[in-house]
């Protein structure tokens, strides 16, 4: 037993467009009429039909309205005054009203221009080319629910966000949400067909799911300037190059490639980045590196590129030698300095310590030297006066 389902019943009819526009979310506002498209005249349509209608085709708030915006059209024109309210979600649910004048004047068909918002997203994936399917519909963020074929319906979401191809399509969280069809050509899901029977919704992973990563040049010695080309190295020189990304998943390693040879060397990313250490500079090391950053999540294996790095090896102004020794002298006299001048107030407190402990003798000598002369009689001391 075959199960079809007809669109007819579950699919609103196509009852408005734009024509003649940019894109969808603009034209020569049409009204479908006994199976054939009619022209809206200015006088019969406002802001308010006009924010239904963009409402109704996915896109955002009206930016232009405008008679004659876009031509006119070559068919008939619309016979009824639209009365909208602006909280309708198709403009055939509006109230409508004979026309007070039964002709339109060339130059008036009506002419709309919508704005046209990032309406779709991916949540709770860690990436915005991961996770659950959200569109912005009606003022708020409501989950998108799809049928049978949601390969369909991932791929144009995938393309509307400039995420790449789909990698996978996974079930959904519990949560219902409107439910979308398309073909898989669209370029985003206001082209597809809607329908207002709650579906499951999906969660879509697409190929760019990883951002891609940085790479940057470092050296402890300063022989590293930026030239013409982009960084110069002096040969001789050690440096560094650094690949990191944004912490969005755990784990990963970086592959540094080297164009100008096959040589490539691999590290585990740790706090997100890693560092490939060059000992010395010389005419091998010139050329194009990359970081490649590879990652493991959702059961797929993921890898991102990061932009070229052009290096160029010259020629040191003085031998390496010279610089390493100037270097340690250097540091060498810096250290020295720095303990001389730490030191130096210690041994000049330890001299005032000393001269403070010689005086506190002398004191102490002449106070016993006192009570020696006080203890003794009158007798004692003037003949010791006259031994003296």
């Amino acid at each position: 037993t075959k199960l079809i389902e007809c669109s007819t019943n579950y699919f609103s009819p196509e009852s408005v467009r734009l024509v003649d526009g940019a894109g969808l979310c603009s034209g020569r506002v049409e009204v479908k009429s006994n199976q054939s498209w009619a022209s809206v005249c200015e006088a019969d349509f406002d802001r308010q039909d006009a924010e239904v209608v963009c409402g109704e085709l996915g896109c955002g708030t009206p930016a232009a309205l405008q008679g004659g915006l876009y031509g006119e059209g070559e068919g008939q024109t619309w016979d009824k005054e639209f009365q909208c309210k602006g909280k309708e979600s198709l403009l055939l649910d509006c109230d409508t009203s004979d026309r007070e004048n039964n002709t339109c004047l060339p130059g008036n068909a009506v002419g709309l221009t919508c704005s046209e918002p990032d309406d779709v997203r991916l949540v709770g994936g860690g990436s915005r080319c991961a996770g659950g399917v959200e569109r912005y519909d009606q003022g708020e963020w409501r989950t998108v629910g799809a049928y049978w074929n949601k390969e369909d319906e991932a791929a144009v979401v995938c393309r509307q966000l400039g995420c790449g191809s789909t990698v996978s399509v996974l079930p959904g969280n519990t949560t219902l949400g409107v439910g979308v069809r398309c073909s898989g050509s669209e370029s985003s899901l206001r082209e597809c067909s809607r329908s207002y029977y709650l579906r499951p919704g999906l969660t879509v992973i697409c190929s760019d799911l990883l951002v891609q990563p940085d790479i940057y040049l470092t050296d402890p010695m300063g022989g590293v300037f930026r030239g013409h080309q982009g960084p110069e190295m002096f040969r001789g020189y050690n440096f560094t190059i650094t690949c990191s990304t944004q912490p969005q998943y755990p784990g990963g390693s970086f592959l540094l490639t080297f164009t100008s040879s096959n040589r490539t060397q691999t590290q585990p990313a740790v706090n997100h980045s890693a560092a490939f250490l060059f000992p010395a500079a010389d005419d091998s090391h010139q050329g194009n590196y990359s970081c490649v950053y590879d990652n493991y999540v959702f059961s797929h294996n993921f890898s991102s590129e990061s932009e070229l790095l052009s290096l160029t090896i010259t020629a040191s102004p003085l031998p390496a030698f010279i610089i390493r020794h100037v270097v340690v002298l250097l540091i060498l006299l810096t250290t020295i300095t720095t303990s001389y001048l730490y030191y130096k107030p210690t041994r000049r407190q330890k001299r005032v310590n000393r001269v403070s402990s010689m005086d506190l003798y002398v004191n102490a000598m002449e106070m016993v030297s006192l009570s020696s002369r006080a203890e003794a009689g009158p007798g004692e001391e003037r003949a010791a006066q006259g031994t003296e």
